[in-house]
Parts: structure tokens; C-alpha cells; sequence
């Protein structure tokens, strides 16, 4: 079935439930687990609660997530390849999707309002229209404990 599956994550809740969703999967296919985390800078420097963040500064910061995401999948069972990407999330995401051939693609789910979804659009949308695998976006929370129980694994992430 999935041999192949990209995890896109950002550190976030919802990210946090897409990884263990996916990983779930994974571990129930014998799939291959890929980590993605996605940097979208905005002109060098983004805002941040009012104040300019240099670009150095948000790839150190995704860095830091996408090695929290390795050490998640680590403590799960997993030797996962990671990768930090750069640029929009969904065209990122759907371009290493394609480069590694992967079967699932898995994203979390971030409820916006209307005017955001129009302005910005939905990562999980893009990927539906622009990949030839399937795309999960996963909304079930399920806790490091229940994980464990579900997939025999003595680790907690």
C-alpha cells in the first residue's frame, strides 16, 4: 500500500497530531517515513508578534522543529529522513513529494476563517489539486500513549 510517506510539519498542535496520524500509518504499512518542514520567508523577515524576524533567524527556528520532529519519530520507532525546505509550503511540499515518490502525503489541519482561506488558500487544497498521491489531512487526535497501545511500541515520543 504506502511505501513511502511524506510527514510536512511545522511544531505546531495540529502538526503534532498529522505526525503521529501518519506515523500510525506508517508503522502499519512498513512505509519509509520522510520529515518536512517548510520555511516561508516573506521578504527576508517576517512579523512576529509586531517585531521583524530575520530570515537566519526562521531557518534556525524550523531547524529546531524539524529535529523536535526526528526525535518524535526517533523515540516512535522510526530512522526518518529529514529536510528542510524553502519557499511556499504547499509547492514545497508537493515538489519533494514527487522528487522522493512518495505514496501518502501527510499535513495537519489549522482551521482559518473565510478571509484567510481566500487571501492565503489551503496548503491541503494545493496538494489535492497538485500531486498524483493521496494527501492526509489528518484531524485525529491521538495521544503518544494511545499510539503506543495502538502500535505495540514500548517508546513515548
Amino acid at each position: 500500500m504506502y511505501k513511502k510517506v511524506l510527514l510536512a510539519y511545522d511544531g505546531s498542535v495540529e502538526g503534532r497530531l498529522a505526525l503521529r496520524e501518519g506515523a500510525k500509518l506508517a508503522q502499519y504499512c512498513g512505509a519509509e517515513v520522510f520529515l518536512l518542514a517548510v520555511v516561508e520567508p516573506s521578504f527576508g523577515a517576517t512579523l512576529e508578534g509586531g517585531v521583524m524576524v530575520p530570515i537566519d533567524d526562521q531557518i534556525a527556528t524550523y531547524q529546531a522543529i524539524l529535529d523536535e520532529g526526528v526525535k518524535r519519530l526517533q523515540a516512535m520507532g522510526f530512522s526518518p529522513t529529514a529536510r528542510l525546505g524553502m519557499g511556499a509550503a504547499g509547492q514545497e511540499i508537493a515538489g519533494v513529494a514527487e522528487e522522493i515518490g512518495a505514496n501518502l502525503v501527510v499535513v495537519g489541519h489549522r482551521p482559518t476563517g473565510p478571509l484567510a482561506r481566500w487571501w492565503f488558500g489551503s496548503v491541503g487544497s494545493y496538494l489535492i489539486k497538485h500531486l498524483r498521491c493521496s494527501v492526509l489531512v489528518a484531524q485525529t487526535e491521538i495521544s503518544d500513549d494511545q499510539f503506543a497501545r495502538l502500535t505495540g511500541s514500548a517508546a513515548q515520543a
